[in-house]
């Protein structure tokens, strides 16, 4: 009988002890996309990348206007080639296909260049703007006592929130939290 007890007493205190783990345990969640776009850093790192990308755009078709302007001109001169001036065309056409090679190799480089600088404008700029959000996030769910905090608009991966029932909706604390008013218009979406 005192086993019996024993094992009573033993298996209220674990469920008691579970419950209470349980219990202060709070689930949040928030929408990252709309944090982020209603910052206004955001707009300002939106309007830095899109000229940085005009420019490199600008001078990318520099490069192929001149390419083309180039490639035109050899086929203007292969039409020039006839069994007189064969061998005096011919090098001319060789020549003006090695600098053909040359500047689709430029175009190639500039185009991977411009693609690089891209990603670490957008890292330098983004890095910041990150901690800032991770920060705030961290804030309020320690102010409002809360373990786990899902983004609901976290894209397909191993860490986002499918669905969820309940729990508190943390974004407008954590805009409260970085100074961005309710009200506060989006950055519209990028098409692409």
């Amino acid at each position: 009988m005192k086993k019996l007890i024993n094992v009573y007493v033993i298996a209220a205190a674990l469920l008691f002890s579970a419950s209470s783990v349980n219990a202060q345990q709070k689930i949040g969640h928030l929408n990252s996309q709309a944090i982020f776009t209603s910052m206004p850093e955001a707009r300002t790192i939106s309007t830095t990348l899109e000229n940085l990308q005009k420019t490199k755009q600008a001078e990318i078709e520099k490069l192929q206007s001149n390419y083309t302007l180039k490639y035109n001109a050899a086929v203007a001169k292969n039409k020039t080639l006839n069994e007189a001036n064969k061998e005096t065309v011919g090098k001319e056409l060789q020549a003006m296909g090695t600098e053909l090679d040359g500047l689709k190799r430029g175009i190639d480089e500039a185009t991977e260049k411009a693609q690089q600088l891209m990603v670490a404008k957008q890292g330098e700029l983004m890095t910041p703007l990150q901690t800032k959000f991770i920060t705030a996030v961290k804030a309020v769910a320690k102010e409002k006592g809360i373990a786990y905090v899902f983004d609901s608009n976290a894209q397909q991966s191993a860490n986002n929130l499918l669905a969820y029932d309940s729990g508190v909706d943390l974004t407008a604390a954590v805009k409260a939290k970085l100074g961005i008013a309710a009200g506060t218009a989006a950055v519209p979406a990028k098409k692409s």
